[in-house]
């Protein structure tokens, strides 16, 4: 251990150092010279990407809306573009034999052409002919026999066999068919992208994922005609100890990035990253999205009746669009995406609309 006199003497020139402009400047130099290159990294790192954002918010206007395509879009994606624009002019053609065949409803070509981008955009050499478009398209329909009298004009009938196109609504459905069609799985990123871009066409714009426009696009959405069988039964999205696990309550709070006082729509609840997150009531899952802002990973489950439960800022997302779930399946696991300042869980209530204190149902 060094003696009393030469740490004295280490003090007081570590104090005079730190009291010393001139050597405050130099440590200012070179911590600015060893940061720089990595500063300058970062900033291309985030220009590329917004980038890239650019040219593929871009790309989706211009495939499903029409317009000219900028010289300023690099080469290989202006081929892309045109790709998909034909490939969209092929499908409007077969869903449109397709709908003659259709008496109730309607083939939604926006999902069709979704779904469609999702797989196919960025393709080298997409090389499809009108069966394969058919086919794609015939996906998103199911083909019934049906009977009915035809008069024979003397005063007779008889009848006649004829096929009608049945719309599905089911995205299960549609994914299942799609992939025995194609001959590959289609993964729930995927199929979260598809459903983003149908989304983004629907909203007219990039969809929200956080505060007053992302309840309006929520409450907007469609939920399922099945009635509300009442919260018997309704499971801790995260086990029985999620009391002890409450970081954050609903209602007003201090808000953690903006320091203002203002709504919290939901419970937090903190658990370490990847821990399994539970669907607190049957129903089936309204829509999920893998964003890195606002509530980041996050789904949505329509129990019926108005009734929707949300879960956001997760790692992982384990279940899809349309898929029906069970309370007490796991379907996500704990993370800090999006809008988050540490590992949780924030989970929602929402009946009719209206944010609810998810403490009211929790058992």
């Amino acid at each position: 251990m060094a003696d009393p006199a030469t740490i004295t003497l280490a003090v007081r020139a570590v104090i005079a150092a730190a009291t010393n402009k001139r050597t405050w400047k130099a440590v200012g130099v070179l911590v600015a010279a060893i940061l720089t290159p990595f500063i300058l990294i970062v900033v291309m790192i985030v220009s590329l990407l917004s980038a890239a954002a650019d040219h593929n918010s871009n790309a989706i206007e211009l495939c499903f809306n029409g317009g000219a395509i900028s010289s300023r879009v690099p080469s290989d994606y202006a081929t892309y573009i045109r790709d998909m624009q034909d490939s969209f002019a092929m499908l409007d053609t077969v869903i449109s034999g397709i709908s003659s065949l259709v008496e109730g409803g309607s083939i939604d070509s926006t999902r069709v052409k979704a779904i469609f981008y999702s797989l196919f955009f960025g393709s080298e050499n997409l090389r499809m002919d009108s069966s394969d478009y058919r086919a794609f398209a015939d996906c998103f329909v199911r083909y019934e026999t049906r009977t009915r009298a035809v008069d024979n004009g003397d005063g007779t009938t008889s009848e006649e066999e004829y096929t009608v196109a049945v719309p599905l609504k089911s995205l299960p459905e549609i994914y299942g068919n799609l992939q025995s069609t194609l001959g590959r799985t289609i993964t729930y990123e995927e199929q979260a992208n598809a459903s983003e871009i149908y989304y983004r066409i629907n909203y007219g714009g990039s969809v929200p994922t956080y505060g007053e426009e992302f309840d309006a696009w929520v409450n907007g959405l469609p939920l399922s005609d099945a009635p509300f069988t009442g919260v018997d039964g309704f499971c801790s999205p995260l086990g029985e100890n999620w009391r002890s696990m409450v970081t954050s309550e609903f209602g007003y709070r201090t808000d953690p990035f903006t320091g203002q006082r203002r709504g919290h729509s939901g419970l937090d609840m903190g658990a370490s990253k990847g821990t399994p997150i539970h669907a607190a009531l049957d129903g089936t899952v309204l829509f999920v999205r893998y964003k890195n802002t606002g509530y980041g990973y996050h789904l949505a489950i329509d129990h019926g009746g108005g009734f929707v439960t949300i879960y956001a800022h997760c790692s992982k997302i384990l279940v899809a669009e349309g898929q029906i779930v069970k309370a007490g399946d796991i379907i996500a696991q704990v993370g800090s995406t999006g809008r988050s300042t540490g590992e949780h869980l924030h989970f929602e209530v929402r009946v009719n609309g209206e944010k609810q204190n998810p403490r009211n149902y929790l058992p």
